[in-house]
């Protein structure tokens, strides 16, 4: 792997993109674990919809802290195995450590850019994502390696988070208005983000483009109760760019987008709007 000085390493020599220098952020992937407390609502929906079955060998793309790694190792049981990869070092880093107090032993996880990495142990079983895939740079590339990967015939399972309209609880475009740092794009299909796989149309027909068959979405919703720290802090602003002398302001502007959602005791009730997009490879 290469590695541009930053600790973002871009597997098999290629440049690193913004989304793996963002990722390797140490700020950034310090707040990790309190983000899981919501996107690990949704990893159970997530594997019923893959359908795995004990013995498999399963490759997990932007497996993160591990939350639903070790979930889905516990589902391929003694027998099988997960191979996960995330181009994040310290998240990596943090799923070992997860797995080794947890004395979870049929897991690999795997520093690597999966849209263009060659991914060892292959070819799986099976391939899933909780929300992992929506900031590749080249998405169809990125489905394509994917689909190289498994064996004619393994399924496909993805979540993405549907509209921002429908997920009223993150905060990205409130607090980048207060931000230092270049706007981003609007978000939109073809644009990595949060929203990239919004778009379910879109969605099926890069997934079809790359080479998968029988695209098809499920749209999902759960609500869970939070602490303020799950959505926002003042880490997270520091991380979005947020200039001291603006944070006071940008934590106002959060918590008045938020005010919906609050309920007693400081707590919000969100809504996690997803949907899951499941495919097969070609025979």
């Amino acid at each position: 792997m290469a590695d541009d000085g930053s600790g973002a390493r871009a597997s098999g020599g290629g440049p690193v993109s913004a989304e793996q220098r963002h990722w390797n952020d140490p700020g950034w992937a310090a707040s990790w674990p309190r983000r899981e407390r919501l996107t690990s609502e949704v990893t159970g929906t997530l594997l019923d919809h893959l359908g795995p079955v004990a013995g498999e060998r399963v490759l997990e793309v932007g497996s993160g802290g591990g939350t639903a790694t070790f979930a889905l190792a516990d589902r391929v049981g003694s027998g099988g195995s997960v191979v996960a990869v995330d181009v994040s070092v310290p998240l990596c880093d943090l799923a070992r450590s997860r797995a080794g107090e947890r004395g979870i032993d049929n897991v690999t996880f795997v520093v690597a850019d999966a849209q263009r990495a060659d991914i060892p142990g292959g070819p799986f079983s099976a391939a899933v994502s909780q929300f992992g895939v929506m900031f590749f740079d080249d998405p169809v590339a990125a489905f394509a390696n994917l689909r190289a990967h498994v064996a004619g015939g393994a399924p496909l399972a993805f979540a993405c988070w549907r509209s921002p309209a429908d997920n009223p609880w993150m905060v990205n475009a409130t607090v980048a208005a207060f931000s230092a740092a270049p706007p981003a794009p609007p978000p939109g299909p073809g644009v990595p983000g949060p929203f990239a796989f919004a778009d379910t149309a879109a969605t099926l027909a890069l997934v079809g483009a790359a080479g998968w068959q029988a695209a098809r979405a499920t749209p999902c919703d759960v609500a869970v109760e939070v602490d303020e720290e799950v959505l926002f802090d003042e880490s997270f602003l520091h991380v979005a760019g947020v200039p001291e002398e603006r944070v006071g302001q940008a934590v106002e502007a959060v918590r008045a987008k938020l005010a919906p959602l609050a309920r007693p005791g400081g707590r919000y009730e969100v809504p996690l709007a997803f949907q899951v997009v499941t495919a097969v490879a070609p025979a």
